[in-house]
């Protein structure tokens, strides 16, 4: 359940940075954000936001169901791979762009608890048959 709830703030924050991609694509926007930058795209050009909200549910809907041992490997590696573009999203947002996201970081927090529960429930026994 808490990895459920996870991907819903993940999803939230990437729904909200989604829209504000939007706003800022048709120049909407009246101060700078992160979302004008390149790393807000880092995958091919597709906004970062986008990917969320097709990662999020489909890895939430995973969770549900018992997985056999090669599905469950990959889904985990898939979310270590987001935790790992998380960490270089957060060290853009400090060192980098050095501008403020709430939304990010809550993005960013829920990846790496992610990486966390996953791991739990994969070799407790959760997600393995």
């Amino acid at each position: 359940m808490l990895i459920t709830m996870l991907c819903g703030v993940g999803l939230y924050a990437s729904l909200f940075m989604l829209g504000k991609a939007r706003r800022a694509a048709r120049g909407e926007l009246s101060e700078p954000s992160v979302v004008e930058s390149a790393r807000a795209r880092l995958y091919g050009g597709i906004p970062n936001a986008l990917l969320g909200t097709l990662y999020y549910p489909t890895l939430s809907a995973v969770t549900w169901p018992v997985l056999p041992k090669p599905l469950a490997l990959a889904a985990f590696a898939v979310v270590c791979f987001a935790a790992a573009t998380s960490a270089v999203l957060a060290y853009s947002l400090l060192y980098v762009t050095r501008r403020s996201c709430a939304y990010c970081w809550a993005s960013h927090a829920a990846n790496w608890l992610l990486v966390i529960l996953f791991a739990v429930h994969l070799w407790g026994g959760g997600l393995l048959r």
